[in-house]
């Protein structure tokens, strides 16, 4: 099957987005207005959709270009999920042409989806880094 790529969403398709976040634990509090919001000031948007114009793939990077990227909530459609539409997403993001540049990509990922990512050259050996948070309250 063929899934075309995305850069932006369609009002409909930020409509599924929020549908998606409703169903993972990690993301099932967001609102329409602060995924709005988000995807306004995402650098880089990588999705796709099927052939109803249905979105079924979709992560977002924030990157300065040369330096940094990170990238933050790759999801499938759970119809979707084993057909490889997270490999084409992450291959996606490393053929990038505005990520080819950039010297690393970061990513935080629960332990089970480790080896997922170590396919693309991903590793938790960074060192002496502590990753840190600072939660608002909101």
């Amino acid at each position: 099957m063929v899934y075309k790529p995305l850069t932006y969403l369609r009002a409909h398709q930020i409509d599924q987005l929020h549908s998606l976040y409703k169903n993972e634990f990690w993301c099932n509090a967001r609102t329409k207005p602060d995924i709005e919001k988000m995807l306004k000031h995402s650098s880089i948007i990588i999705a796709f959709e099927d052939a109803t114009e249905n979105l079924i793939a979709f992560c977002r990077l924030l990157t300065d270009y040369t330096y940094k990227a990170t990238l933050y909530d790759l999801i499938v459609h759970p119809d979707y999920r084993g057909k490889q539409l997270g490999k084409l997403v992450m291959d996606a993001v490393f053929r990038h042409p505005e990520l080819m540049d950039v010297e690393h990509i970061d990513l935080n990922c629960l332990p089970e989806m480790k080896a997922f990512y170590q396919h693309w050259g991903f590793t938790d050996e960074v060192g002496e880094l502590i990753h840190m948070r600072y939660f608002s309250g909101k």
